[in-house]
């Protein structure tokens, strides 16, 4: 209808409408919808995706400094190659900001994604800069696959969900800093700096992994587009994570079950995955589900759950 807002259609509603108006060329293998994009090239092919970091909507500039939200934007966009069981070859990058921020505050920024960027072994070739009401930082990555890029349309009835990396502190951290408070530090530092898993991307894939995807909006509703790609049920079982003393520490002093910071926390940046079966899951990775045949949908303990699933962009 065209009086809907983008809040009326929501993030992937929006996605839906525009994705068909861009046509694909022959050289694309893999389109909008998934973590990254697949394009063909002379040598083989490129896996390309685009990340946006918004002020006082995905950061605040008193709850971390330039160069924490420089790792962060970089850790967000490098994880999405990692997701499709690659690694990060080049970056750019793209700034807009007011004219009245700090020079250094940028520079800082610069040295902060560069700083990822390294632990990742992608180079940062160039970029733009232009003036802005607030900072946006976007990024943008190319990177390439050794073997087919694991999609998220890929999981069989039958398979083990399994997960790899930190969840849910990010979430927690968050909650921290949104009541006033620096405690615990961890999960502070969680938020300020997610530490994405990116060796586990290409192990993933070369253990067999049917689907994969990176958790950044959080755990349910990300293994969602899994379902929802695959045409599958996912049942999600709390008990094959451990809640630690941190999250319970949270959970205790602001009177909520710390389980929801697992389920529905985003920021963290582990990978989800599906094996055939328990056989298939690598070392380092824990088993944390089942798939299914049936309508898609993602379950808790084989129920309905209640709570909130993920972020919301809209």
């Amino acid at each position: 209808m065209p009086d809907q807002t983008l809040a009326d259609v929501g993030e992937f509603g929006l996605i839906a409408r525009i994705a068909p108006l861009f046509a694909q060329g022959e050289h694309v293998l893999v389109g909008p919808g998934d973590d990254a994009a697949v394009v063909r090239t002379r040598r083989g092919h490129d896996v390309v995706s685009t990340d946006l970091l918004v002020e006082n909507r995905h950061f605040r500039r008193e709850w971390a400094s330039a160069e924490q939200v420089g790792r962060k934007a970089a850790a967000e966009a490098l994880s999405d190659v990692n997701a499709m069981g690659g690694r990060t070859h080049t970056v750019t990058v793209g700034l807009a900001a007011p004219a009245d921020l700090p020079a250094q505050w940028a520079v800082d920024l610069a040295a902060g994604i560069a700083q990822e960027c390294e632990v990742a072994g992608a180079s940062v070739v160039g970029g733009d800069v232009t003036r802005a009401d607030q900072v946006v930082v976007a990024i943008t990555v190319i990177g390439s696959c050794e073997l087919a890029p694991v999609l998220r349309s890929g999981a069989q009835p039958g398979d083990v969900v399994a997960l790899v990396g930190r969840q849910g502190w990010a979430a927690g951290g968050l909650a921290v800093l949104t009541r006033g408070f620096r405690s615990p530090r961890a999960l502070v530092a969680a938020y300020q700096r997610p530490e994405p898993p990116y060796e586990q991307g290409p192990l993933g894939a070369a253990a067999g992994a049917t689907s994969m995807i990176d958790v950044s909006d959080g755990l349910l509703a990300d293994l969602g587009h899994v379902a929802s790609a695959s045409g599958v049920a996912i049942d999600v079982h709390t008990a094959g994570f451990e809640l630690d003393e941190p999250l319970q520490a949270v959970g205790a002093a602001l009177g909520v079950d710390p389980m929801q910071f697992v389920l529905s926390g985003g920021e963290d940046h582990p990978l989800v995955a599906t094996y055939p079966g328990a056989d298939a899951v690598p070392e380092g990775w824990r088993a944390i589900g089942t798939v299914a045949s049936g309508e898609p949908q993602v379950t808790v303990d084989g129920e309905a759950y209640e709570g909130a699933r993920g972020w919301e962009h809209f």
